[in-house]
């Protein structure tokens, strides 16, 4: 009997704003797929051209649109260079290899992000790509995110869980962002997002 292999989650990094295309060969790869996007509701002449493009293409839709019943979303990505997948050890290899690109033009499109060390695949723990997750599909007003690097230069504060609201739940650090104290959420080495500011009644401590 074959051994049943863990499910982990990777950050990949896209080059050339080929998130939707990898998006495609992932799934075509049957591996679980995560991009990170904000959906706009499209209204009048901007509904009726990306329902020509989603027409033109039924069996391979455009996938910048997404369509619910009457409704059509437009599929911005947070970051135009980043997706996550969850997989096995075994498959994250096949998917770093396919992202080398073609080796006769030396081109790659992407990479899985990798350890310090540079020696294995970074394993996101489950909690930090849940919270992560459920923040960014809360519908909360003013998110703002961060590539990793950047979230060093912002003051560290409290550990906090939020009590109330759309975000209720979620865990991370308060930082003071540009003279506000906001709730900062992050997948350590690759990405944070800051929420807006949540009243401190609203907040737990963890410790």
């Amino acid at each position: 009997m074959e051994e049943v292999q863990q499910l982990n989650w990777y950050a990949l990094k896209i080059f050339f704003n080929k998130v939707f295309e990898i998006e495609e060969l992932l799934e075509e790869m049957d591996v679980e797929t995560y991009l990170p996007v904000q959906k706009k509701e499209l209204k009048g002449q901007e509904r009726v051209l990306a329902a020509r493009r989603l027409d033109q293409n039924p069996e391979k839709p455009d996938r910048r649109y997404l369509r619910q019943g009457p409704q059509i979303f437009q599929r911005k990505p947070i970051l135009s260079s980043l997706i996550f997948v969850r997989t096995d050890a075994r498959t994250i290899v096949k998917v770093g290899e396919e992202l080398k690109g073609d080796p006769e033009i030396n081109r790659p499109m992407g990479f899985v992000y990798r350890t310090a060390d540079w020696k294995e695949y970074s394993v996101i723990p489950e909690h930090q790509m849940k919270v992560f997750r459920m923040v960014v599909e809360s519908g909360a007003e003013g998110l703002e995110f961060f590539a990793d690097d950047d979230i060093t230069r912002f003051h560290l504060g409290d550990k906090v869980r939020v009590k109330e609201g759309p975000l209720k739940g979620a865990e991370g650090y308060i930082r003071r962002i540009r003279k506000n104290r906001r709730l900062l959420v992050s997948i350590e080495g690759v990405i944070a997002v800051a929420t807006s500011y949540i009243p401190p009644e609203n907040l737990e401590k963890v410790q």
